[in-house]
């Protein structure tokens, strides 16, 4: 199905591991067992979720600066999940636009979770751009 499905499939997999605080490598490897997946996606997933999992502190800490008025503990966890996601793509592969992982961020939120919760996606992920870019 590609990497759309990929994505999903990562997002489905943080999400269980935050909602049962169990970042383990044993949950990855059940999640793989009980879900079928080619190659690409494979490879996507597990690249996403280790390199999200090695790098939680500066993820969540990039998230944290662009949502002003909220705490991170107090946001949906789908909504976390996604917005981890996308901030992943945008930081450490290059090969993905940022225009592509915001995009797929929004349409995995109206999917996924509230209807307000794409535009909030939106919002974040642009504040956290236009503050990366400005960085740079």
């Amino acid at each position: 199905m590609g990497r759309k499905y990929a994505r999903e499939s990562s997002m489905k997999l943080l999400y269980q591991m935050e909602i049962n605080s169990d970042f383990s490598n044993g949950t990855i490897s059940q999640f793989f067992e009980n879900n079928s997946f080619n190659e690409s996606e494979r490879e996507y997933i597990e690249g996403s979720i280790y390199t999200i999992i090695d790098n939680l502190k500066d993820i969540d800490s990039n998230i944290k600066d662009n949502i002003s008025g909220w705490k991170l503990h107090r946001l949906a966890r789908v909504d976390l999940c996604i917005l981890r996601i996308a901030i992943y793509e945008i930081i450490f592969r290059d090969d993905i636009p940022v225009e592509v992982s915001i995009n797929e961020a929004i349409e995995i939120s109206k999917k996924y979770s509230t209807d307000e919760s794409s535009k909030f996606i939106n919002g974040v992920l642009g504040g956290f751009v236009r503050s990366r870019d400005k960085d740079e």
